[in-house]
């Protein structure tokens, strides 16, 4: 995080109005949250067609609210980060998401001495990392793939988890205390007992002192089959204008259904989430052609041994064979 984009976020900001959840989420309670009257450059962008699941939905907001350190669990492409963004949106609450790859170690996160200019001379100057700097704004911070995250990496966020939790920077003999409106947030596929179906290489055990630190779990699952239909047909506008194109897409995500029970029975590896049908459709309309965007959207990726079995589930929802319904490819002008 450079000097110039923290100074995109003013320290002193507060939420300064109320919005109620029964208005702005169609949950029927009566609970009002704090947000913003205005909007700022690290607010995400609002998805009109984003479609809120109640309990994650409370879960976030209740993080909001009450700042609690909220952990969103589930399956690749079920919406886990995009929900906290969507739910910042909507409230202008300011949103940096950063993913805990194996390649984000303690420095990138805390900071390090680096050569800068000052009246013309170089001088050695420490830098903060994205974590000080958080901790020191109204912002609401979400680690991504949080159990992919190195050790040290976990214990330095250990630190915080607590709500008043203070990071002691030993190198700057500096203690911050976060801000009042300082947010945590995380999404994982496992629920910290490291990957124990195959998918997830790379993630790890998060040790109980830790998950204990979590004071709000949250799982998110797949949608239902309308629902996730009604989210393709509103990105993908061609197909929802009329009833043939909302057929192709309901016979879109029953494959991807079919690709889940596949995966929960151990019959495939690998499964279609939602952004994979919006990716489906979306090459569909770029190519014309629903058979071949299948092919290049989701068939190839699967090992060989198993696209017969999704070569079958195609067949069985768009009633043609895989084999030659990619004939008549056009592909569309932008």
């Amino acid at each position: 995080m450079t000097q110039s984009n923290a100074n995109v976020i003013d320290s002193s900001m507060v939420p300064d109005t109320v919005v109620s959840v029964r208005d702005l989420f169609g949950i029927d309670l009566d609970l009002e949250v704090p947000a913003f009257s205005e909007s700022s450059e690290h607010v995400p962008v609002v998805d009109e067609d984003y479609r809120f699941d109640q309990d994650t939905t409370l879960a976030i907001l209740a993080g909001f609210a009450h700042n609690r350190r909220v952990m969103i669990q589930g399956y690749h492409g079920t919406g886990k980060s995009t929900h906290i963004e969507q739910v910042a949106s909507r409230l202008n609450w300011p949103c940096i998401r950063v993913n805990l790859d194996s390649h984000i170690s303690r420095i990138d996160l805390i900071g390090k001495d680096a050569i800068v200019l000052e009246d013309g001379k170089q001088v050695t100057a420490f830098r903060e990392g994205i974590l000080p700097w958080a901790l020191q704004n109204p912002v609401a911070l979400v680690f991504d793939e949080y159990d992919a995250g190195r050790p040290d990496v976990m214990f330095v966020i250990q630190r915080i988890l607590e709500v008043e939790g203070k990071l002691t920077l030993l190198d700057q003999n500096k203690v911050i205390v976060p801000h009042s409106h300082f947010r945590l947030f995380s999404t994982t596929n496992t629920i910290g007992l490291g990957d124990t179906t195959g998918l997830y290489h790379g993630t790890q055990q998060i040790n109980q002192g830790q998950m204990d630190r979590w004071s709000i779990v949250s799982t998110l699952n797949y949608l239902d089959h309308e629902a996730e239909c009604e989210i393709v047909a509103g990105k993908v506008k061609e197909y929802a204008s009329d009833d043939e194109g909302k057929r192709v897409i309901s016979s879109m995500v029953s494959v991807a259904d079919l690709t889940r029970k596949g995966f929960v029975n151990g019959d495939l590896s690998i499964v279609m989430s939602p952004r994979t049908v919006l990716t489906w459709a979306q090459n569909a309309e770029i190519f014309g052609n629903v058979g071949f965007a299948f092919k290049l959207t989701f068939l190839n990726k699967c090992d060989e041994l198993e696209r017969p079995i999704v070569a079958e589930y195609y067949q069985r929802c768009l009633g043609e064979d895989l084999g030659t319904a990619t004939e008549g490819i056009s592909l569309q002008s932008a």
